[in-house]
């Protein structure tokens, strides 16, 4: 039924005339880290590639996202060092914030990791670059104010904004989000958060290491929810501790203004209670930007989630347009939208002669609070949801060594494994460099590698990533065979 649904689609792109001669190789509309990828790997295969972006190059990545929320983690933990100083011997090490400076530093940033996406770089790999908002005329051709630019495949990479729900009274509190509140003079102070995700819990920390009042207002029971419930329990009690007040299981009712700035009423059951606040932060996801391209024009369809439909090849339902990032999800991590991008390219260059299935089982994800949070692969969340069996085997980092010396000892490396073998079907990590440590479990992944791989292989000490491999160790000694423990002791005991 798919293929008959998908020729009548195509059935109706007939009254588009395919143009006899192309002017590109490739258009690729949108110039964050998912186009920027796939402008590069079209200019590396020799391809004639035109770039389009309407705003800023580099993205929401650069501008408003990884980069400088990088850049304010970084001050913030060096604060949260201090804060803890005396633990390390150090005394009068106190700190007054300059936040106007804490800001400046994290727009420095963004300017020194600019000419990476700049015009400038892409334009001396070859790259047409465009500055213009682009709109779809045909399967095969795209609109830039009164140019026209007609190419053999497309790739649609125009990204996501910040979700901001239809709150009674948020909108007249001219909330902050992800992508305006780096044009702060002035520390927000109280400041409200809505969302428990990686977003909230990385900004809401981060602004309570400033010293804003933070009040955190998540819907689940637990802080990101989409993660085992110990994890998200670990960094609750981290953010508690450090002075965030947590609202969680709670339904968001309504804002109003109040004195100050705003007051949110909220719920939980039969109780209820109210926060006042000086700003509101929303983190609660975001939205794929799908406004204006004329998707409507071509019956470019949209999934429940409101992404861009693609296959398993990163092909719409016209064959010529490619899309990547997330416009198409699942995923809204710039590695997953470079990683996405790479075959959205290949295929539409070369998907007449070869072409690439996305693969995410080795996808790795990070949370930068402090602890930090990563992970690859299945949790038990998502194992139990696949009916998929599996064993547990879980290392503290209260154990290790260079936990013990850093005086990091919170946190855990958890794996799971098929039962009986060493193969990894996922690994959790709380704690430590935990966004470095999970790509050696990544790799494993990625290339079959199984524990008895690791374990074999030799980790420097002390390190934080040899915990990875005493997590396998703890995993052989669960699975030695007791035969062969017997055989040993007998021909030790006739060797005395």
């Amino acid at each position: 039924m798919l293929n008959r649904a998908l020729g009548r689609h195509r059935d109706g792109l007939a009254r588009f005339e395919r143009p006899r001669r192309f002017d590109r190789n490739l258009v690729v509309v949108g110039a964050g880290a998912a186009g920027l990828v796939a402008a590069y790997v079209g200019a590396a295969a020799r391809a004639k590639v035109t770039l389009i972006e309407a705003e800023r190059m580099g993205g929401d990545c650069l501008n408003t996202g990884c980069i400088p929320s990088k850049a304010l983690i970084r001050t913030c933990r060096l604060l949260g060092d201090l804060r803890r100083a005396e633990s390390l011997g150090l005394f009068g090490a106190g700190v007054s914030v300059d936040f106007p400076k804490v800001m400046d530093r994290v727009r420095r940033v963004v300017e020194a990791v600019a000419p990476h996406d700049s015009v400038e770089r892409y334009t001396a790999l070859g790259v047409d670059c465009i500055h213009g908002r682009a709109e779809l005329v045909s399967p095969w051709s795209v609109r830039v104010g009164q140019r026209t630019i007609a190419a053999r495949a497309l790739i649609l990479a125009t990204g996501a904004q910040p979700l901001v729900p239809d709150l009674s009274g948020l909108r007249e509190l001219e909330p902050l989000t992800s992508d305006n509140l780096w044009s702060l003079e002035r520390l927000p102070d109280p400041l409200l958060v809505l969302g428990g995700g990686p977003v909230g819990c990385e900004l809401g920390q981060c602004f309570a290491r400033l010293g804003s009042r933070v009040t955190l207002v998540e819907m689940a029971p637990r802080l990101l929810p989409r993660e085992d419930r110990e994890v998200g329990e670990a960094l609750g009690a981290r953010l508690e501790a450090e002075g965030v007040r947590l609202l969680l299981g709670v339904q968001a009712e309504r804002l109003e203004r109040a004195s100050g700035g705003g007051r949110l009423h909220w719920s939980r059951g039969d109780q209820g209670g109210e926060v006042d606040f000086a700003r509101v932060l929303v983190a609660v996801g975001r939205r794929p930007q799908v406004v204006g391209l004329g998707l409507e024009r071509l019956g470019l369809g949209l999934t429940e989630r409101g992404t861009l439909a693609t296959d398993d090849y990163l092909r719409t339902r016209v064959p010529s347009i490619y899309a990547c990032g997330d416009l198409v999800g699942p995923y809204q991590l710039t590695h997953a939208a470079s990683h996405q991008a790479w075959h959205a390219a290949v295929n539409a260059l070369l998907g007449s002669l070869w072409r690439f299935r996305v693969d995410y089982s080795s996808l790795p994800h990070a949370v930068y609070t402090e602890p930090e949070v990563a992970r690859v692969g299945l949790n038990e969340i998502e194992a139990r949801g696949q009916g998929q069996d599996y064993e547990v085997t879980r290392l503290d980092l209260s154990e290790l060594d260079r936990a013990i010396a850093e005086e990091a000892r919170e946190g855990f490396v958890k794996l799971l494994t098929v039962p009986g073998k060493d193969r990894l079907l996922g690994a959790t990590l709380i704690g430590g460099p935990a966004a470095e440590m999970v790509n050696e479990f990544a790799t494993a992944i990625r290339h079959g590698l199984g524990l008895n791989r690791l374990l074999a292989t030799i980790h420097a000490y002390p390190t934080f990533s040899e915990a990875n491999k005493l997590a396998a160790g703890a995993w052989k000694r669960a699975h030695l065979d007791s035969r062969l423990l017997r055989l040993a002791a007998w021909l030790n005991a006739r060797r005395l």
